[in-house]
């Protein structure tokens, strides 16, 4: 199986959601799990209609997508494993929203979820999707969830599905 490319960063008026969609691994017989944060939901809900669209293009019937929503970007990591253990999905895909304060808060929640997401998929062995913006600001997450920058939900879809794919080898 081979990987695909993302296209540069350098060049900030790339979409980053561009990818060679024929090279994803078909999902026909797979199962998903959607964790989706409902704090900074004009995003996050954008997010999720885009992963839920790759998904669905790839083969994945709708009744094997589970959703779960959380409050915050805090909690995808307890989703996720509840997710997980009710539903035992191939992959599972977090979908969240962290923009910066004043404070240090977002370091900490950005830091926890990070984290958190890397050791659940390690507990559960299977692939947990970090499908999560951290921005400097509300224009920066809408140019990452639909606008001049792709949509991260794509790519996070298209990640679970590689992932998957990977597991089942």
């Amino acid at each position: 199986m081979s990987g695909f490319t993302f296209l540069s960063m350098a060049d900030k008026k790339i979409n980053l959601s561009e990818q060679d969609f024929l090279r994803v691994p078909d999902a026909t017989g797979m199962k998903f799990g959607i964790i989706v944060s409902d704090w900074n939901s004009e995003i996050t809900y954008s997010m999720k209609a885009a992963a839920l669209d790759i998904l669905k293009a790839k083969g994945v019937n709708s009744s094997d997508i589970f959703i779960s929503h959380v409050p915050g970007s805090y909690e995808l990591t307890s989703g996720a494993q509840f997710l997980a253990e009710k539903f035992n999905p191939d992959a599972l895909i977090c979908i969240g929203c962290v923009i910066q304060g004043e404070t240090r808060h977002f370091e900490f929640i950005c830091n926890a979820v990070a984290n958190g997401l890397t050791n659940l998929g390690l507990q559960l062995s299977k692939p947990v999707i970090f499908g999560v913006l951290t921005t400097d600001n509300l224009e920066q997450a809408r140019a990452r969830s639909g606008g001049k920058y792709g949509n991260k939900g794509v790519e996070a879809a298209v990640t679970a599905i590689y992932m998957a794919a990977l597991k089942r080898i």
